[in-house]
């Protein structure tokens, strides 16, 4: 049977676990309340007894129903309920009965009166936060219905409009010079409607005017809407931004409110309302395990101390607010019905999967297939190993052609798969310590992947690069001409690559087409805003460089030897070869960088723009490292070393100080920070030291040890492999100080945009 702690440590909200009953600390309370119990009874002298009477029996029972009843009639504790100087309402437990451990019970009841007192005042804070989004929602949806009935009855009105032109106030750049006079007066009572419109939903225009100026000098029209004071405070001023300073464009088909802008409005209100219904949830289930945590609790006192307290103290919480109140469960289903309402057309079943989307069941044949498809990639890699034994691939007197077409291509799978593989790493340790990652990166639970189908893919993966590859050494073997055998490692590039971009829901569509989006808004960098997903890529492509090498060397033979643009030996040792080289080393860096000037420019936080000389820093580093590998002299040694060294020096602090929040010098963990999620102080120690020596493996880069030139190709794809593990070590503790932020601000819900937006966030 699991014990209760176990139970509320697996079912409670992780960002709000500071606000849930503290009960293995009153569990403590309790047990030193039962030890000074044996202690009080053994320490007391034994009673003399001389002999036993008939009557002890009837004695005892007698005695037992006298003080049973006494203790039913007179209370054992007293709860009281006082009013602080906030106007806040606390609770305070005085002893109306003496106790022979009276210092440790008035101690627990104190501390389970600052739980409860806690409990109380977090629900009320987030309920009234709930309530009051939800009262903007409903104000934002009855502005979105009027808008979309505006729109309906316009369409009805002018039937021969195009529906993807239609709107309100359209102006088509075909209609005569004339046009805009006609119907200047039909604007202007379009324009009153529209007001009177959302007048009706309690919005005030001050100082709004019709200033419609075209080339010819009329006027243009500019809306402001205000909402009256009394509204709260969050949604005292609204605007939508395309009703403000976004007039209609004379000759250019321009209008104010047209379908698509409608159809956005309406998808981010529905969003707003699922996480509305989300956080409501939450907010229920923290309430009923905080009840159950303290029935559990003041059972096992009145279990220790041999009183019946929990009567008393029990009627108590339930009179609380957090149990008391229902406007969380009248709001949920006021959402419900709204949500089916205009949502779903009355479609209960369809509504629900958006308001309470079921978690896929994990299925056993994905483990089955990771065993299977791993047991297949050990056996290919033998295989391989001994046929290359055999032919002497490896050997100095061996054709170097065979490895100029088939390292590349190899080495780039095989540190994508590593990569896959600490990514699983990630997924399972996140998941085994509660890191809230789905949240933290705004996956969908329903298709985001598991640590088992991150296994799948690498192991997947391995196993095709491997047969591939055997496939390739025996049609060599067989007599085959070289220039039909290397063409299968194109061929399993382009197969990959056409895997990647396939349209048809196989192989985690979801994921694919995610990773898809964020390496274009990396790539896009800074036209697009910046989420944590696509920095936190854009580090991962910062240590996938030698990666991105292989790709250029790959995509080059290809279009080598399929359309005969240039000898393949161009591709290691030209001149566009080099320049690519440059390009690739800079491009991770300089997206990064980019990323984070973009930010510093969203937020105004100069942290950004300190983040970015990281990225430059490691830029130049890059740089000189490439130039020093085609010129091998002191100069460009001496440039090397400052500038790796002071890349390193700046990354290491980075990644110590502000992505894993450690050193913090009033820390209760010497070098670390207060709050662990791992239990062993150790573990975040040996991590320092090795990121340490990982962020050293640039060292060898310049020792230019002299080895042969399959050795080096070995040594070339063990740093990288070294690179992508540090990688994949880094992300585990980014993500834990991400969480711990996160649980410090309680933040379990994600804050969805409005169409209708603040006019004091814009100033």
């Amino acid at each position: 049977m699991v014990k209760f702690s176990k139970e509320l440590e697996a079912q409670l909200i992780p960002e709000w676990k500071d606000a849930f009953v503290n009960y293995r600390q009153l569990k403590k309370y309790i047990k030193i309340i039962k030890l000074k119990r044996v202690f009080n009874n053994q320490s007391q002298p034994p009673k003399e007894t001389f002999g036993r009477s008939i009557f002890d029996s009837l004695r005892f029972i007698i005695n037992k129903l006298y003080n049973s009843n006494n203790n039913n009639m007179q209370d054992i504790i007293q709860v009281k309920r006082k009013r602080t100087e906030e106007s806040e309402e606390v609770y305070e437990t005085e002893l109306a009965q003496l106790f022979a451990e009276e210092d440790e019970v008035q101690g627990f009841f104190a501390k389970l009166d600052g739980e409860l007192n806690k409990v109380n005042h977090f629900y009320k804070k987030q309920e009234s936060e709930f309530v009051e989004r939800g009262e903007t929602l409903k104000k934002q949806l009855n502005i979105l219905l009027e808008l979309k009935q505006l729109l309906t009855n316009r369409r009805r009105k002018n039937p021969s409009l195009k529906p993807s032109n239609s709107g309100i106030f359209p102006h088509s750049p075909s209609q005569p010079s004339n046009y805009s006079e006609s119907v200047g007066n039909s604007e202007v009572s379009e324009m009153d409607e529209v007001i009177s419109t959302l007048e009706r939903n309690g919005l005030s225009f001050m100082n709004s005017s019709m200033r419609l100026k075209t080339k010819k000098g009329k006027p243009q029209m500019a809306i402001r809407i205000d909402i009256p004071a009394t509204t709260p405070t969050a949604a005292t001023s609204m605007v939508w931004e395309d009703l403000v300073n976004s007039p209609m464009i004379a000759g250019c088909g321009g209008e104010i409110i047209n379908k698509r802008k409608i159809q956005c409005a309406e998808k981010m209100i529905r969003s707003a309302f699922v996480e509305l219904y989300k956080a409501l949830g939450l907010l229920k289930t923290y309430s009923s395990l905080n009840m159950v945590a303290f029935t559990k609790i003041l059972k096992k006192f009145d279990k220790v101390s041999c009183q019946k307290a929990s009567t008393n103290y029990l009627k108590e919480v339930k009179r609380s607010h957090f149990i008391s109140s229902d406007k969380v469960v009248r709001l949920m289903d006021e959402v419900e019905c709204t949500f089916t309402k205009h949502f779903t057309n009355n479609d209960r079943k369809r509504a629900m999967k958006f308001l309470r989307p079921q978690q896929p069941k994990s299925s056993q044949m994905v483990t089955f297939l990771v065993g299977l498809s791993t047991g297949c990639s050990v056996s290919l890699c033998c295989v391989y190993v001994i046929l290359t034994h055999l032919c002497g691939i490896f050997s100095p007197t061996s054709d170097p052609a065979y490895i100029d077409s088939v390292y590349p291509v190899s080495s780039m799978f095989v540190l994508l798969s590593l990569h896959l593989f600490m990514y699983g790493c990630n997924l399972y340790m996140w998941k085994s310590t509660r890191i809230n990652h789905n949240f933290i990166f705004e996956f969908s639970p329903s298709s985001a992947l598991k640590h088992r189908d991150a296994f799948l893919m690498c192991t997947t993966l391995m196993t095709t690069v491997f047969g591939a590859m055997v496939m390739h050494l025996l049609l060599r073997a067989a007599g085959f001409s070289p220039g039909q055998v290397d063409a299968i490692p194109g061929i399993l590039f382009l197969f990959l690559v056409g895997l990647l971009i396939c349209p048809f829901d196989i192989f985690y569509r979801p994921t694919r087409f995610c990773f898809i989006r964020v390496i274009r808004n990396i790539v896009c960098s800074p036209f697009y805003k910046v989420l944590l997903v696509d920095f936190f890529m854009a580090d991962q492509l910062t240590s996938q460089i030698p990666l991105l090498r292989h790709l250029e060397t790959t995509g080059c033979h290809i279009f080598a030897k399929v359309f005969k643009s240039h000898h393949p030996e161009a591709c290691h040792s030209g001149r566009l070869y080099v320049e690519i080289t440059y390009l690739i080393s800079f491009l991770p860096y300089w997206w990064r960088a980019l990323q984070c000037a973009r930010r510093w420019f969203d937020d105004g936080d100069v942290n950004h723009l300190a983040n970015m000389g990281k990225y430059v820093s490691a830029m130049v580093a890059a740089g000189a490292r490439v130039t020093y590998s085609r010129q091998d002299n002191h100069l460009w040694f001496a440039i090397v070393f400052i500038t790796s060294g002071v890349a390193t020096v700046y990354q290491l602090y980075w990644d110590f100080v502000k992505d894993w929040g450690f050193f913090n010098p009033n820390s209760k963990n010497p070098w670390l920070r207060d709050h662990l999620i791992l239990k062993n102080k150790s573990i975040y120690y040996m991590s320092i030291a090795l990121n340490v020596v990982l962020r050293m493996a640039w060292v060898e880069t310049i020792i230019h040890l002299k080895v042969g030139p399959v050795q080096t190709r070995l040594l070339d794809i063990l740093l990288a492999s070294l690179e992508v593990i540090r990688r994949g070590h880094w992300n585990f503790y980014r993500l834990e100080n991400e969480h711990l932020n996160n649980v410090g601000h309680f933040r379990a819900v994600k804050a969805v945009p409005l169409p209708f937006r603040d006019i004091d966030s814009d100033n």
